[in-house]
């Protein structure tokens, strides 16, 4: 039995990380002491001035224990761990995760290679980033590639030297091909060298020496590689001009982070320099802030993100001052094994640095409430739906089919998907009608929609086996709600099928009027009003036109190539294949038939029936 005030005197005059339990054993709060005695007996006194959130805390705590360390930054390091061990319920918490990558500069081996890493490793080589944004790194890698052409191939060298020919990239000049033996091991580690000082930002030395090749293969009448070079000049102008200094005077690296926040929820941005220039920037979310204060969470910001974070810079600004400075900046040093300084600079060129992230911090935070916003209209719209068909729950998986044929001919079906409201375009399905010919929508439905269900039955069996994963399946979660293009019968149809499948789905049907425009929704019950304006009915027609595109689109485009293929014929015109179609409904059935039985359609001679049959059985069809 825990024994709260016995505890309280057993607390030790020491610094050190303290967790807080709840009856279920549940870590909700994980907090670090200079004076673990003083700290923890505050939670518990009466009379302090606790906030909120502390207060519901204290009401939560069953138990806590505490571990001691020999230094208060040891107590922050492991007080970090446990954050991200526990993630409790009471701490701030940082979601995102992330090693970013980092561009890799072999220069320690006698053959360089440019590679992308995730992790920075003490081996001589040179690394380059953090880049936080992928597509930055990729656009970086494309230029170089494009400026200094370097080997993009799995060749090894000096061992591949001579080795085969030159691949196509040498041949579209995007290499400068080693294999070849033409080019010597110091040219080879030059073109690397110069690849490390175009990343390092040293485009001043590095146009230099490139003016002065261009100027000296002039003057030898080398032309080709003179225009090569000036090239590469003007594109090295061209980004240097479109790179943002954020201080010309020093070329620091540092990191830059300020806050926007809005009740319960803040965002921290971080801009990413690196020798003076702005290399990216990302934002944070963080949820559950409505009780601490800027400084308290901007303090347990850093502390999460640099815990995990491959590249700690030298210098971190801050909006607002850090609790604990000067421990969290021992704590950095340790990791980094340099000095770490933190300021929260009040004037100057560095406040003026911290205001504009505070821009892109409150461009974030307005960005996410404008998608609140949105989600609420959506959530709206789906309970009013809801309340007018009388599901329930909100159809959050909406799901609907239509038929679409040629006289009977080339039936396929569509499926379309609608999530949260909206489209969800990736999971769009088509069928082609399998199990009959001719002109009949209400058994096309029943194929389509007992396919559909038993494919999700069959992913479940393979989920439980273990041979594909929930996110990889292509007909799961089942739908919430199902619409079909069609009346009563096809309603009637359906949900006999899905009595007899135990699926206890909603089923309504989308009628149209005499234009062939949405009229509404019908139930067995009988149709439901709609009023036209309302933004159940507007998004009930474009489901009706999603879906009846998706299948017409399908049938047009296998159409297509059925009458490409009759095309091919000599002496089978529009006429006959219209009339061919008709009788026989599908290709296949035209494959099967004997000339006579393609003489008995009316528009066919013994001629064009004799060349139908030839094409078919000859070898001719492709």
């Amino acid at each position: 039995m825990f024994d709260l005030e016995e505890e309280l005197k057993n607390l030790p005059d020491e610094p050190g990380v303290y967790i807080m339990h709840s009856e279920d054993d549940t870590v909700i709060y994980v907090g670090k002491a200079k004076i673990l005695k003083n700290r923890v007996r505050q939670y518990f006194q009466k009379n302090s001035n606790h906030t909120p959130k502390v207060i519901a805390m204290v009401s939560n705590i069953a138990y806590f224990e505490y571990i001691v360390t020999d230094s208060e930054t040891e107590a922050l390091a492991l007080e970090c761990n446990l954050i991200k061990k526990y993630r409790p319920k009471y701490n701030i918490l940082l979601k995102d995760d992330k090693h970013y990558p980092y561009i890799k500069v072999t220069i320690n081996e006698p053959y360089p290679k440019i590679l992308k890493v995730r992790k920075l490793q003490k081996d001589g080589a040179k690394y380059y980033g953090p880049y936080v944004s992928g597509i930055t790194l990729k656009n970086t890698l494309e230029i170089v590639q494009k400026l200094f052409k370097p080997p993009s191939c799995r060749r090894k060298f000096p061992e591949d030297i001579r080795k085969g020919r030159p691949c196509l990239n040498y041949h579209i000049n995007n290499c400068f091909a080693p294999c070849t033996g033409k080019v010597t091991k110091e040219e080879y580690r030059q073109v690397y060298f110069n690849i490390c000082r175009f990343l390092d930002g040293n485009h001043n030395e590095l146009l230099s020496e490139l003016k002065c090749e261009m100027k000296m293969a002039a003057e030898q009448q080398r032309y080709e590689k003179a225009a090569d070079l000036r090239d590469k000049i003007r594109a090295i102008q061209d980004i240097e001009e479109h790179q943002k200094i954020i201080n010309t005077a020093k070329q620091d690296n540092r990191d830059v982070i300020a806050l926007a926040r809005e009740d319960a929820v803040a965002f921290c941005e971080v801009f990413f320099i690196r020798s003076g220039k702005v290399l990216g920037h990302e934002s944070y979310k963080i949820d559950n802030t409505q009780h601490s204060t800027e400084s308290e969470i901007l303090t347990d910001f850093v502390k999460q993100f640099y815990q995990g974070i491959d590249y700690i810079p030298e210098e971190i600004l801050t909006e607002y001052e850090i609790n604990d400075c000067e421990v969290i900046s021992e704590w950095l040093r340790g990791i980094k094994k340099k000095k770490v300084t933190i300021l929260n600079p009040k004037r100057g060129n560095k406040r003026n640095m911290v205001e504009m992230v505070r821009k892109n911090a409150d461009i974030a935070l307005g960005n996410y409430k404008i998608k609140v916003m949105k989600e609420r209209e959506k959530n709206a719209l789906l309970d009013n739906m809801q309340e007018v068909l009388g599901l329930e729950k909100r159809p959050m998986r909406i799901e609907a089919y239509d038929i679409s044929n040629t006289q009977g001919a080339d039936n396929v079906g569509g499926m379309v998907v609608f999530e949260n409201g909206r489209s969800a375009k990736r999971k769009y399905r088509i069928f082609k009608i399998k199990s009959f010919e001719g002109a009949d929508d209400y058994a096309a439905m029943r194929e389509v929609i007992y396919r559909r269900f038993r494919h999700a039955v069959d992913e479940e069996d393979m989920i439980r086996r273990g041979e594909i994963l929930r996110k990889d399946a292509k007909f799961l979660p089942l739908p919430d709600l199902i619409l079909l293009d069609g009346g009563k019968g096809h309603l009637s149809v359906i949900t006999e099928l899905m009595d007899m499948m135990e699926q206890d789905i909603p089923v309504f049907g989308m009628v149209k009027n005499d234009k062939h425009k949405t009229r509404g929704l019908i139930s067995h019950d009988g149709e439901i009003e709609l009023s036209p304006t309302s933004p159940v009915f507007k998004l009930i027609t474009h489901i009706q036109d999603e879906v009846h595109n998706t299948a017409i689109t399908y049938h047009r485009k296998l159409r297509g190539k059925i009458v490409s293929e009759l095309d091919k014929i000599n002496g089978i015109g529009e006429k006959r294949r219209k009339a061919l179609l008709t009788i026989f409904a599908s290709v296949d059935k035209i494959k099967e038939a004997s000339i006579d039985e393609l003489m008995n359609v009316k528009e066919m001679d013994r001629k064009s029936a004799e060349a139908v049959f030839n094409y078919f059985h000859r070898g001719n069809n492709v």
